[in-house]
């Protein structure tokens, strides 16, 4: 079935506001248009490509424990399963848009390289993901978006095999990849940390130690983050924040809510959803 085409804004107080919908084209998870004064993004972790661009102000954020920054002249690209944060670098605030990619999109080898170095000084490349943004915003226009996006997709590949290739895993993991998996596969009935320790065959603490240490985040907030990107999705879809809440995986609609707020800065209520 075809994804319809929904786009929708939400507003915050002091000038904050918030735009996202689900594009009809292939490898585009979500499009995100905000502009954000005091919001401030905990550590989370994506499933997807975060492809983004700041138009004004810029943006402060670790990846993988190290500092960076998002600037107007630049694009930078987030890789999946990796832990980052985001605040503003101006007192102003900030605006951004985002390109929500699957992980099919680009080539899982290229993750640690996008972990290296996610800034990309790139002002052609930076032009099309602009332009590829205002064709998104156009209904009907699905075939030209696509085009767009693989010339993109293709420059991204590019640049990255260009650079050095990421360093081996380190210890544990493996261990962590498969807690991870047993979270996803998980996302909403959840899973306690004795029978995660069960079936992986092993210790809690030494568990709960290798997940934090590969991933960047304890277990908790892992699935915390994958119930919030759940319920974004289900949102777009056109769910009710209630039925959302119990769909996801959280307790009730306060509980998703107190969540949802922490990592979007808005409410699961005012979220955009069709009209």
């Amino acid at each position: 079935m075809p994804v319809l085409y929904v786009l929708s804004v939400a507003t915050r107080p002091a000038g904050s506001h918030v735009s996202a919908w689900r594009p009809a084209v292939a490898g585009v998870a979500e499009v995100f248009h905000a502009h954000f004064v005091d919001h401030a993004y905990p550590r989370h972790i994506h499933e997807v490509w975060t492809l983004l661009i700041v138009d004004d102000g810029a943006v402060r954020f670790d990846l993988d424990r190290h500092r960076h920054g998002a600037l107007r002249t630049s694009v930078t690209l987030l890789p999946p399963y990796v832990p980052h944060d985001g605040r503003s670098a101006t007192p102003d605030g900030f605006r951004k848009r985002v390109l929500y990619l699957d992980t099919s999109a680009l080539d899982a080898e290229l993750v640690g390289r996008a972990v290296d170095e996610p800034d990309l000084a790139d002002p052609r490349l930076r032009d099309r993901v602009h332009h590829l943004h205002q064709v998104l915003a156009t209904p009907g226009d699905e075939f030209e978006a696509e085009s767009r996006l693989a010339f993109i997709l293709d420059r991204l590949r590019r640049q990255l095999r260009q650079r050095s290739p990421a360093g081996g895993q380190p210890p544990g993991r493996g261990l962590a990849v498969r807690l991870r998996e047993l979270l996803d596969a998980r996302t909403v009935e959840g899973i306690t940390l004795g029978e995660a320790a069960q079936l992986l065959h092993a210790h809690p603490t030494h568990l709960v130690r290798a997940f934090t240490q590969a991933h960047g985040v304890p277990p908790h907030t892992y699935l915390t983050g994958r119930r919030v990107e759940l319920a974004r999705r289900l949102l777009l879809a056109g769910q009710r924040p209630v039925e959302t809440a119990v769909a996801a995986g959280f307790f009730d609609q306060a509980h998703l809510t107190r969540h949802f707020r922490r990592y979007l800065g808005v409410s699961p209520a005012r979220y955009p959803r069709p009209s």
